[in-house]
């Protein structure tokens, strides 16, 4: 069990949406590993979730961009001193097949989703509260109670495989980010703490650690040029208020 928590803010939107498809992909993986009805519900909602995000937006030139950018930036650590060239080059050829892989999606991402008359009248009545009860979707309650858990798992895996290589791409990317920048120690002074950030790179998540056990939390915002942290206090049923003692806690501007 870990002994701390870590709070992330990104600081522009690529990254955000980013962030929202990891989290709609882990309650995804979370899901499948079920064969309950509710297991299969979650499924399906966050599929459901995942497509109306790629409704929005080009989002796979997005991430081919963003993927683009972290090859060319590692390929110029190539002849660097003190890089492992072969954990380097095997980063490099994984984020190549990624990027293929994406490339090999001629359609919209999700489009054999979209065009499934099963899904699209079930993400027709997502949007009503309780309007995938049996009675709105009696096809939708078959497919629950009469399939069996194996065909239903079969259909899962087969409808999440339309978005296995944006995830792929996601994770990568995060992690990259993630992990570009380790933690250093900083203080609140009275709960409150402001940096500038360096603009000679481009800072996309700030993270921030404290320890679980802790009674507050942290409001992070920032833009391109500064960012605040501003640890607040829970209690449930209260407004949070700023704390006014002086936090320590532990600080990444990940900037890869």
């Amino acid at each position: 069990m870990a002994d701390s928590i870590t709070y992330e803010q990104p600081l522009n939107e690529r990254i955000r949406t980013f962030l929202r498809l990891e989290f709609l992909f882990t309650g995804l993986d979370t899901a499948l590993k079920g064969d309950s009805e509710q297991n299969n519900r979650d499924a399906i909602q966050a599929l459901s979730n995942i497509l109306s995000v790629f409704d929005r937006t080009d989002l796979k030139q997005e991430i081919i961009k963003e993927l683009d950018r972290l090859i060319s930036d590692l390929s110029a650590l190539e002849n660097s001193p003190g890089v492992d060239k072969y954990a380097l080059n095997s980063l490099l050829d994984e984020l190549d097949q990624i990027v293929d892989s994406l490339h090999l999606i001629k359609t919209a991402i999700g489009q054999a989703l979209r065009e499934n008359d099963f899904l699209y009248s079930i993400r027709q009545r997502s949007s009503i509260p309780g309007g995938t009860c049996d009675f709105d979707l009696p096809a939708y309650h078959f497919w629950l109670q009469h399939v069996s858990d194996e065909q239903r798992k079969q259909h899962l895996l087969e409808w999440s495989k339309q978005f296995s290589a944006v995830q792929s791409a996601v994770n990568i990317v995060l992690r990259l980010i993630r992990s570009s920048t380790g933690f250093t120690p900083a203080t609140a002074s009275a709960g409150f703490y402001q940096h500038s950030l360096d603009s000679s790179q481009t800072t996309q998540i700030i993270r921030v650690k404290i320890a679980k056990n802790a009674a507050y939390f942290p409001e992070i915002s920032g833009g391109k040029h500064r960012f605040t942290v501003r640890f607040m206090t829970f209690e449930l049923g209260q407004r949070p208020q700023q704390v006014t003692d002086d936090i320590d806690f532990s600080l990444s501007c990940c900037s890869m």
